[in-house]
């Protein structure tokens, strides 16, 4: 039976973070439902370690070895899952600078699962005005 690849991505900036700590629930959450059917195999990036590689790719086009193996682990995952804390009622930089390093046809048909964090009850707003509409482009 194959092995289904699920790649958490968290942007959470704190440890422990509340980010990471929603990512990790939807990731149980899904596994449950997955894995009568078929085994899981999950993997979580925490964008926090990789915030100087994206940096860096961002203003040379080069990706380090560790942001390349983050990269092709998510375009290669059979389904991603997607959460970041909400900043001014968005999706955090350093969330949006990973994607915008991966090719943008690189996630087209992989169902992803998004997630936020917030302060209030207004910034579950994001998930729909920047959130969906990034990953419908994806």
């Amino acid at each position: 039976m194959t092995v289904l690849k699920l790649v958490a991505v968290s942007a959470g900036l704190g440890r422990p973070s509340s980010t990471r700590l929603l990512a990790d629930r939807l990731t149980e959450a899904t596994r449950k439902h997955l894995e009568p059917e078929r085994p899981v195999e999950v993997r979580v990036i925490e964008l926090r370690d990789l915030a100087r590689d994206i940096a860096n790719n961002m203003v040379t086009g080069f990706p380090s070895p560790a942001l390349s193996e983050a990269i092709e682990a998510v375009t290669g995952a059979d389904g991603v899952i997607a959460v970041t804390p909400i900043f001014t009622a968005s999706y955090s930089g350093l969330f949006k600078s990973f994607f915008d390093v991966i090719d943008h046809t690189a996630l087209a048909g992989k169902p992803v699962l998004v997630g936020a964090t917030g302060g209030t009850a207004r910034h579950s707003l994001a998930l729909e005005h920047a959130l969906r509409p990034m990953f419908a482009y994806l």
